[in-house]
Order: structure tokens, then C-alpha cells, then sequence
């Protein structure tokens, strides 16, 4: 009777324990230092939709020289915001990948980065303007996260990139219940839905084409397979074993009586 008992304890021990891998980030992999440079020099590309805030100033004392080049009030808007709703005021990135900027007209921006923006409106002002400074701010930037995180939603990016590390602290970390090592991102690319995965047990997320996050991705973490039975009648598949042991634990208890 002690050694089924014995076996039942230590069944019961070993099915509620979580491994190390099934919690901790980073847990596995290989020495990344060599992709570091490329991991500071990331920016998002434009996209068809995209808000953009441009300010233009100058190194000249006379501020009133750029004014032709800004935005004046009442002019294009987009609606967005999250939670909020809030109407944002920029220039809106056309189906045609242009904006239409006050004197130049028609520019192309779509798949340049903010910082290649900047340079081609100072080449461009700079006919008009001494010593042009061209600030470009996306302002429509967020990244929606859903499934078992603590604050799931639409998290709004205020400077222009994230990183699948960031966006997790924002939403309040992964939960226990959630699946660290199987990460969903929908993402549109060229108009059409592409679904990628990322391992965030594992060192390669910094390689991954996954680790910095796009405008309106979609990220979603899967429910762990306790999370899963949690569902159902039974709450999980050590919830099973529990009562299998017990009901052979008082079967063998009543046969010892008789």
C-alpha cells in the first residue's frame, strides 16, 4: 500500500511541473552579436495608408521662410487612433504610394524609410530653402496583440518601430497559460495576408524577418495545452491523471479490507 501510494504522490508531482524551455525567454541558441548593426539601423517602410507628420524647419534664424512648406490647418486627415478614436493630421499615403506636400505637389514615399524621406524633402526644399531640416514621424503606427498576454489590444508605437521583445513588455508580458515558442504575426504584404511564427525561447528571434513589427500587424499568442482542457470538463490532462491514480488509489484501499 505505501509504494502504490509512493506512485501516486510522485505521478502527481511530476505532471504539475512546467519545463524550464515552456517559460523562459531566450532560452536556447547561438551568439548573435554579428547581426546587431543591422538590428540598430532598422526602419519600417512606408506603406499605402500610412499617416505621416512632417515638420520642416530651417538653420536659419528667419523661421518664416519654410512656412509655404507646412501643412496649413484643415488639411488632410485620417481617422484612427486605438482606443481613442482620435482623428489624426498628416499627410495620408495615397493607393498610389504619393502625398501631396505644399509647393512640391505629388511625392512618391511608399517602401521609403522615414529617414530616406527626410533626405529627399531637404534635396527638394533645399532649391527654395538654405540648409532645410525635414522631420518624419508615422503617426498611425500600431501593432494589435491578441490571445493570452495580460493587456491584449491595440498598442499604439509613438517612435516609429518595435521590436517583438517591446511589444510583449507593452501588452504586460506573456501569461503562464501562453505559448512562448509558437508566437503568431498575420502581416500584409503587397496587399496580401502572410502568417509567420516566432520562437521567443530562442536566441534566432533577432534574425528573424518577425523581430521588428510592421504598421497594423497582428500578433497573437496560442494557449498552452493546459490552457486548452481548461475549457472543457476536465481542466487539464494532469487533472485527468489525478483522478485516474485516485479512483485506483481507493479501489486498491477497499480491496485491501476485504
Amino acid at each position: 500500500m505505501n509504494n502504490i501510494f509512493r506512485l501516486i504522490i510522485l505521478t502527481l508531482l511530476l505532471n504539475s511541473c512546467a519545463t524550464k524551455k515552456e517559460v523562459v525567454y531566450f532560452y536556447e541558441g547561438k551568439d548573435t552579436l554579428e547581426g546587431q548593426q543591422n538590428l540598430l539601423n532598422y526602419e519600417p517602410k512606408i506603406e499605402k495608408n500610412d499617416v505621416l507628420r512632417i515638420n520642416v524647419s530651417s538653420s536659419s534664424i528667419n523661421e518664416e521662410i519654410v512656412q509655404p512648406f507646412q501643412m496649413k490647418t484643415g488639411g488632410q486627415q485620417s481617422g484612427g487612433g486605438g482606443n481613442q478614436s482620435l482623428a489624426l493630421t498628416g499627410y495620408l499615403v495615397s493607393p498610389d504610394g504619393m502625398i501631396n506636400f505644399p509647393v512640391l505637389g505629388q511625392i512618391q514615399v511608399e517602401g521609403l524609410t522615414r529617414t530616406e524621406i527626410q533626405k529627399k524633402l531637404e534635396e527638394k526644399i533645399e532649391v527654395y530653402v538654405k540648409d532645410p531640416i525635414v522631420d518624419v514621424r508615422i503617426v498611425n503606427f500600431s501593432v494589435t496583440v491578441l490571445g493570452e498576454v495580460s493587456n491584449p489590444g491595440r498598442v499604439e508605437i509613438q517612435d516609429g518601430r518595435v521590436s517583438m521583445p517591446e511589444l510583449i513588455a507593452m501588452a504586460g508580458d506573456i501569461t503562464y497559460d501562453g505559448r512562448r515558442e509558437n508566437i503568431t504575426i498575420i502581416r500584409e504584404i503587397d496587399g496580401v495576408k502572410k502568417i509567420g511564427t516566432i520562437d521567443m525561447t530562442q536566441t534566432d528571434l533577432f534574425s528573424s524577418p518577425y523581430f521588428y513589427l510592421k504598421q497594423n500587424d497582428i500578433v497573437y499568442v496560442e494557449p498552452s495545452y493546459r490552457a486548452v482542457k481548461s475549457a472543457g470538463f476536465f481542466t487539464s490532462y494532469q487533472g485527468i491523471i489525478s483522478l485516474g491514480t485516485t479512483i485506483i488509489g481507493i479501489y486498491v484501499l477497499i480491496n485491501s479490507f476485504n
